[in-house]
């Protein structure tokens, strides 16, 4: 079986004086992504790995779960950047198959459309949300639109 973890980048500055690539999270976004990782780890919801958009926010996301989860530094995958629904299929059937749970960290709309895509579950998928979807899969590549089911959902809008 196959665990994936959706993660959307926490809340991230809109000031201007960033190109949209380099844009940090704000305190209140780092504050938000170590509660998630908090809430994920208190329900023993800890991918083996994660992989993240190289953009800033997504990075510093996927730190604090790193540092919080006591995991590797996320591997940064360049085309989950700006990823449509598609893209990032190709990404998650190109996942090491060494790993059977892995954390994606990324952006919205991508990250809530795949979400859509993946479980058929239609989610409001604001900053710092997780998704976990299990997939009736021994391997990454067979990993198909509707063929996972949305097992836990959260979100830092929500009440723990």
């Amino acid at each position: 079986m196959k665990k994936l973890l959706l993660i959307r980048h926490a809340k991230a500055t809109h000031e201007s004086g960033y190109i949209d690539f380099e844009r940090p999270l704000k305190p209140s976004g780092l504050r938000d992504a170590a509660i998630m990782a908090g809430r994920l780890k208190e329900q023993n919801i800890i991918p083996q790995a994660l992989v993240a958009s190289p953009a800033l926010r997504t990075l510093a996301t996927a730190d604090v779960f790193a540092e919080h989860m006591a995991l590797a530094r996320p591997e940064e995958i360049k085309g989950i950047y700006d990823a449509e629904p598609e893209k990032l299929m190709e990404i998650i059937n190109e996942l090491d198959n060494k790993h059977d749970f892995i954390g994606l960290v990324g952006h919205n709309p991508g990250i809530g459309q795949v979400l859509y895509v993946l479980s058929g579950q239609a989610k409001d998928v604001p900053p710092g949300a997780v998704g976990l979807i299990e997939f009736d899969a021994d391997n990454w590549e067979a990993i198909r639109p509707n063929t996972g089911k949305l097992r836990y959902y959260d979100s830092p809008e929500d009440e723990a």
